[in-house]
């Protein structure tokens, strides 16, 4: 009988037989656990507000720094799946404080899980750098995690020597910091409380702290908007326009709707953790062609965005129902426990099974 571990994990790098090692290089890769379907399962239905934002994928060069990082901003090790026979590894992160919004969850069945992915030798590799998005060729944008006092939370990463894209005090926009990860990944950090009311406090607790999104840059957010609310069964949280700036936000996740205002008066999803941040930047509707680099190709970064479900089988019956654009298919390859489908701007969306719905004959 296999152990759990090989019951629960399989590659998905392995399931497309045409793709060559070189541009393999397991780096695309991510864990899901075994399902074995019957034949009533086809006809199961799927409800879409049970699924789940689960993680944000990204290739890193060293995974001590990026762990340490992350551990440094509160998110704990909730699952690492090392596979030395294909030379990588997954680290997975999240905040796991009794205060989280998910403590003790199962890993299918959490939001804003932050997955990195590490290739054995590139952090002896000088010349490897994974692309973060916010360079030429522009696409995946940023993580963002939500804090108790701004002020003291940027204060104690800066303290700890990390570095800043932006710094509080840096430009107009005093209510918000970009800090770099070692990869230079961009983590935005916000505050849950109003921002003129933690000027003075000098602690910060990260127990209290959020994933709260990911950001990725769209090219149509008419199309887009469509694509994740009508197919993908996510919500519109918030928007934001920019008019000034030529650009919207869009907000959307699983969940109850936000409210328009908040008790404390910051916006209504700083709390919140697992949300999906579309930005577009007014006038690359009109563009001919692909405009965002979906960060598989190279140069590579990031990788996909997954969400788990109630019925893996039945959740994607109802995707090609809808019509989607796979790039792997249930069927497709050997890996019958894993999709990805492609989102309108070639980003990949990972599908996979929230184990709290269920697992594999012979419970593990």
């Amino acid at each position: 009988m296999l152990s759990a571990l090989n019951r629960a994990k399989v590659i998905v790098s392995q399931f497309n037989t045409s793709v060559t090692a070189t541009s393999n290089k397991i780096a695309t890769s991510s864990i899901v656990t075994a399902r074995t379907y019957t034949a009533t399962s086809t006809a199961a239905m799927t409800d879409t507000s049970t699924y789940k934002f689960n993680h944000t994928m990204l290739r890193v060069k060293d995974p001590q720094k990026s762990v340490a990082f992350y551990n440094h901003l509160g998110m704990s090790l909730v699952n690492k799946f090392d596979f030395p026979e294909n030379k990588f590894a997954l680290y997975f992160l999240a905040f796991d404080s009794p205060k989280a919004a998910s403590h003790g969850k199962h890993w299918t069945d959490r939001e804003g899980i932050v997955e990195l992915t590490h290739n054995y030798g590139t952090e002896d590799d000088p010349n490897y750098k994974p692309h973060n998005g916010n360079k030429e060729p522009k696409g995946f944008g940023h993580l963002c995690i939500s804090v108790d006092n701004i002020q003291a939370a940027c204060k104690r990463i800066e303290d700890a020597g990390y570095r800043f894209q932006k710094k509080l005090t840096d430009g107009r926009m005093r209510h918000i910091a970009f800090a770099l990860d070692p990869d230079d990944y961009w983590v935005e950090i916000i505050s849950q409380n109003p921002v003129d009311q933690t000027e003075n406090v000098t602690t910060t607790d990260v127990s209290t702290y959020r994933e709260n999104h990911s950001m990725i840059r769209i090219k149509d957010p008419e199309v887009s908007l469509k694509f994740y609310q009508d197919i993908m069964g996510m919500r519109l949280m918030r928007t934001n326009e920019a008019k000034e700036a030529g650009f919207n936000l869009y907000f959307l996740g699983y969940g109850p709707p936000a409210g328009d205002k908040t008790a404390n008066g910051v916006n209504p999803t700083a709390e919140r953790e697992g949300l999906l941040e579309l930005t577009w930047n007014y006038g690359t509707e009109k563009e001919e062609g692909k405009v965002y680099h979906d960060g598989n190709s190279e140069p590579q970064g990031f990788g996909h965005i997954c969400v788990s479900v109630d019925d893996l089988e039945a959740a994607c019956k109802r995707l090609e129902e809808k019509g989607v654009s796979w790039k792997k298919r249930l069927t497709d390859g050997r890996m019958k426990n894993v999709a990805f489908v492609l989102d309108p701007d070639g980003y990949w969306i990972e599908i996979i099974q929230n184990e709290r719905y269920g697992k594999p004959p012979g419970q593990y």
